[in-house]
């Protein structure tokens, strides 16, 4: 299995985004902190904000925060944003995938691995994978935004 560099820099970009909730973050910071290339992030950004995982604002006072609270965002999201299906073989889908002969249940054991790295993946959110005080101090966060929408 095949886990793409985009894949991975979204993840860590939107990790960095769930640390700060209460500010915007730039690409340039963001960059800067997880030692990604700076304009391979600002197009990995571009998708994540058209998925709706992010939200920005331009200006000076600009940057980007999450789209949704980091409780909701899964690494399933964040892969199927930047890379679409979540395993491929030969660049297609596995859903039609048949083989003939002695080989008609490989499809099957594909078919299998994708389904359980998606239960890994959907079961993941971005909360679950920050530190425990910045995770603490972010649910408390999010539940007076909530409170104060109520």
């Amino acid at each position: 299995m095949h886990i793409s560099a985009k894949a991975d820099y979204a993840t860590r970009a939107l990790l960095e985004l769930a640390c700060e909730p209460a500010r915007p973050l730039t690409c340039e910071a963001i960059a800067s902190s997880q030692q990604i290339p700076f304009r391979f992030l600002k197009s990995v950004v571009g998708e994540l904000r058209r998925a709706g995982l992010v939200r920005s604002q331009r200006g000076c006072e600009g940057g980007y925060w999450l789209g949704r609270p980091a409780d909701e965002i899964t690494l399933l999201d964040v892969a199927r944003a930047v890379d679409g299906e979540l395993i491929t073989l030969r660049s297609e889908p596995l859903a039609g995938l048949d083989y003939p002969g002695p080989a008609s249940g490989l499809p099957g054991v594909w078919r299998r691995i994708e389904a359980e790295a998606a239960a890994v993946l959907g079961g993941t959110t971005l909360a679950t994978l920050l530190p425990a005080t910045v995770g603490e101090q972010h649910a408390a966060d999010e539940q007076l935004t909530r409170r104060g929408a109520a």
